[in-house]
């Protein structure tokens, strides 16, 4: 498995050496606003080092914009069938956050996870696709953009759709023995049982993050104001008690500060990590639904390489003239029943290989998150209470009742 850094990583070995470890780093940087109005969109250096043979080069740099990350992800998920393929953050649907810093900054790192993970997995850095994204001039991406074709045009939001579609045709679709399409596997529904309640806890976690990077700054944007509000009380007063409310102010406006950043370190670092977590889990949910798809594609091929059967055979008994036809049609059909077998045993195969994996990394994605939240609420917390306590003495010189 080739092994993959991020680009800032050094190596006491050249690029090209032979006896060098075989790498793939990829960073996406310098996020830039173009064009005006409804037309304007970001775009990303997307910066590519490493030593394959098959690559151009040690170092290879592009441009790219979101639609062109969709490009990719959309291709992967279309060829690689059973593969959990990395999520993409959605696209703001509110105007005037688009091109706010914070939203630009988040969009940044979450493409560069993608990418990365693209990177990193055994199957996925094998493909063309990925190739063309980190190497092809601008122009060749964009033709490649425009000759996309069937699920190729669809949009994130689409994809769920396919997946509740699906949902129903199993449930729904009933063969000639009236017995519904449907996977009987004690391990496949264990695994889909707990693919949906994840995403359900998963949501709520993410969503009282949100609530907690919301009061953090509701905090902090209240201590601002009281902050000012203090100081001006204290300009009014004289000699020490004007000089202990203009310290109150001041230290008001720090801890705001400490505040207004901690919120910032708790979006980035444990609210965005438990939301793709919840983007991730919804890209499982498209690759059960394509699972499903290619059961019940099976399970009718099947039946109707049984009909198939007792036709050729009243054909045969009557000597009629449509057998060698009807020989044909249904080897063809065999063929395509074996294939479309295949395809599903791969399905299931890849499925089982990408569970494992995917609570491995999970196991450690969320220890980490959950690692940086109690880091930044203790750090927050003592920096509160220090604030606080170096002003108790300068407060109590002010007023003899309170140090008495």
């Amino acid at each position: 498995m080739i092994s993959t850094q991020r680009s800032g990583s050094g190596s006491s070995q050249s690029p090209r050496s032979p006896s060098a470890q075989p790498f793939l780093s990829v960073s996406v940087t310098d996020p830039v606003k173009l064009g005006n109005g409804v037309q304007s969109y970001i775009s990303y250096r997307v910066i590519t080092k490493t030593n394959l043979p098959e690559y151009q080069g040690p170092e290879k740099i592009v441009i790219r914009r979101y639609n062109d990350f969709v490009w990719l992800r959309d291709r992967l998920f279309e060829k690689y069938k059973g593969i959990f393929i990395p999520p993409l953050p959605e696209k703001s649907a509110v105007e005037k956050f688009r091109f706010s810093a914070e939203f630009i900054e988040m969009r940044r790192r979450a493409l560069d996870i993608f990418i990365n993970r693209i990177a990193s997995h055994y199957e996925l850095q094998q493909s063309e696709d990925l190739k063309t994204f980190l190497q092809a001039d601008e122009e060749t991406m964009e033709r490649a953009r425009s000759l996309e074709i069937g699920i190729f045009k669809k949009k994130p939001s689409d994809l769920m759709q396919i997946f509740k579609d699906v949902q129903s045709k199993v449930s729904d679709v009933v063969l000639g023995k009236e017995k519904p399409v449907e996977e009987s596997n004690p391990e496949y529904e264990k695994l889909k049982h707990y693919i949906f309640e994840l995403e359900n806890h998963l949501t709520e976690a993410q969503k009282h993050a949100y609530r907690l990077v919301k009061r953090h700054r509701e905090l902090g944007q209240s201590l601002s104001d009281f902050g000012k509000a203090v100081k001006i009380l204290g300009a009014c007063e004289g000699n020490g008690l004007g000089k202990a409310f203009s310290e109150l102010g001041t230290k008001s406006e720090m801890i705001s500060i400490k505040l207004q950043k901690e919120a910032h370190h708790l979006l980035m670092n444990f609210e965005e990590p438990l939301k793709d977590y919840v983007r991730a889990v919804q890209s499982i949910k498209a690759t059960i639904a394509e699972r499903a798809n290619a059961f019940r594609l099976q399970c009718e091929l099947a039946e109707t390489i049984k009909l198939k059967e007792i036709n050729l055979d009243k054909l045969m008994l009557t000597r009629s003239d449509r057998v060698g036809e009807a020989e044909i049609e249904y080897k063809e059909l065999k063929a395509e029943s074996e294939e479309a077998t295949k395809r599903f045993e791969t399905i299931v195969k890849l499925m089982n290989e990408e569970i494992v994996r995917f609570q491995e990394q999970k196991t450690l994605d969320m220890g980490l998150a959950f690692h940086e939240f109690a880091k930044g609420q203790a750090r927050l917390a003592n920096g509160i209470a220090d604030a606080w306590r170096s002003l108790i003495p300068k407060l109590e010189s002010c007023s003899p009742a309170l140090s008495a």
